[in-house]
């Protein structure tokens, strides 16, 4: 079928402030946050150094999910983009359950990242409680959201140039102990610390396969490049560099930085709690090492923080405008942004400071788990979208995208059945299988909001189509 272009659904009100280099970063720095520099270290303790393969594994299943996600951007590029691709191709309810799962797990998320941005302070400052670190970083990252989207995509940016530059560097100095035996690490960094200690499985595949719930969690937030469409200056350009750069951002950040801290340091070193960036340099004995790496590590979760205000507050605005959440949410301050649903937020994310303050021992086992089931969620739907659509532009009732993901739909049905597979893993663990019993009743919430919605406004639950502008 010939190619349509489509009219955009108007974003209203919107600023069209995030330039390219922003959306760039924001793609970059969505791959790099606390699941790799503060998760991967359960995982190492798990699986020793198969836990490379596992991030590999999943990160191709990543770039499957944003392939389609890139087809759909550059079919329709709307602000929240995954609730209206639900909505569209299986229905308003779809829609609905998308867009507020979603934001519940940016909402959890934003509660793992200030949980973990506090744990980095005790590095410095171990006087200080948990919960009061969590909430000053809180307050500071509301205000940089309520300013502008300019603002926020300028602090986005510094933030993941921060991240790139200091895993570029961990990786140079890692290679230079490696080939050139210097510092304190370098009599035992050798790449057979990769086999030696127990070999590549030491646990087992089936405990390295155990690990790709929590490998799955490092790479929540790749998707985020698609809630920035509707403020792109130009989506057609930005967004398919931004996801065809994916798989270099995964070989170098993940594969890459962990071949080498596993090759400086021998896995058994590593435990649950602990950034094994930090511990890797630690051990290297360069001074200040392990505190620039600690404040790195610190950036990295402030920075998925931040994301996490700017994507609820626009996925709160695009269930409003399609009646599915209260219309105060709707309503932009002076500045552009969607204060009402960034501050109801934010207010939300003020638990993980509590869960700080209760048990701060489990907070972040807790938050991970359930923002990965959510993640899981909008993954499915994104992936089921894009099965929909491909089987409509096959059958000519649907104009092509711009952008085609490899293969049509088949390494989408690939990536569904993964993620099928992670959530029984996810039911199999005893520790996070609590995120399961939260999915139940997050499940018969959203049951009964859809129903009361419903039942005042008969017409939210009728199919909408998008305007489309045939050519051709």
């Amino acid at each position: 079928m010939t190619s349509a272009k489509v009219t955009e659904t108007p974003e209203e009100g919107y600023e069209r402030g995030l330039g390219s280099r922003q959306v760039q970063m924001i793609a970059i720095g969505g791959a790099i946050g606390v699941g790799l520099f503060m998760g991967a270290g359960a995982n190492i303790a798990k699986a020793g150094p198969s836990i490379v393969l596992m991030y590999a594994l999943a990160g191709v299943v990543i770039f499957f999910i944003m392939r389609a996600l890139g087809e759909l951007l550059l079919y329709r590029p709307v602000s929240g983009s995954f609730a209206e691709y639900a909505r569209e191709f299986l229905g308003p309810f779809f829609g609905f359950v998308t867009g507020w799962t979603y934001w519940l797990m940016w909402v959890v998320t934003g509660m793992a990242e200030l949980t973990a941005a506090a744990i980095y302070i005790h590095f410095w400052f171990p006087e200080i409680p948990q919960w009061v670190s969590a909430l000053v970083f809180l307050v500071v990252l509301f205000g940089v959201n309520l300013i502008s989207v300019k603002i926020f995509g300028e602090v986005e940016f510094w933030f993941s140039m921060i991240k790139v530059t200091a895993i570029i560097g961990m990786i140079v100095i890692g290679l230079g102990v490696l080939t050139l035996g210097f510092s304190d690490a370098g009599d035992t960094a050798t790449v057979s610390n990769l086999w030696s200690h127990g070999g590549f499985f030491p646990n087992g595949i089936g405990s390295s396969l155990m690990t790709l719930q929590g490998v799955m969690f490092a790479y929540l937030a790749v998707e985020l490049v698609g809630v920035t469409a509707g403020e792109s200056e130009n989506p057609e350009k930005t967004l398919p560099k931004a996801i065809n750069t994916l798989p270099w951002r995964i070989i170098v950040f993940y594969v890459g930085a962990l071949l080498v801290i596993l090759s400086v340091v021998k896995w058994t070193e590593f435990s649950a709690g602990e950034s094994p960036f930090v511990h890797a340099f630690g051990r290297i004995g360069i001074p200040l090492a392990a505190g620039i790496v600690n404040f790195v590590v610190l950036t990295a979760a402030l920075s998925s923080c931040n994301s996490g205000m700017y994507s609820t507050g626009r996925m709160l605005r695009d269930l409003a405008a399609n009646s599915e959440a209260p219309q105060a949410f709707s309503r932009l301050n002076a500045r552009k942004t969607p204060a009402v649903g960034i501050t109801v937020s934010v207010a939300l994310m003020g638990i993980g400071v509590i869960l700080n303050y209760v048990v701060p021992e489990k907070a972040f086992l807790y938050v991970t788990s359930v923002a990965t089931a959510a993640g899981i969620w909008t993954w499915m739907m994104i992936l089921i979208s894009h099965i929909r659509y491909r089987a409509g532009v096959v059958a000519d009732r649907l104009p092509g995208s711009p952008f085609p993901a490899p293969g049509g739909s088949l390494f989408s049905w690939v990536a569904l059945l993964f993620l099928i597979a992670v959530t029984g893993m996810i039911a199999y663990d005893k520790d996070a299988r609590i995120c399961l019993y939260v999915a139940a009743g997050w499940a018969v919430a959203l049951a009964a909001g859809w129903a009361i919605m419903k039942s005042r406004n008969p017409q939210i639950a009728e199919r909408r189509e998008p305007e489309l502008e045939k050519v051709g």
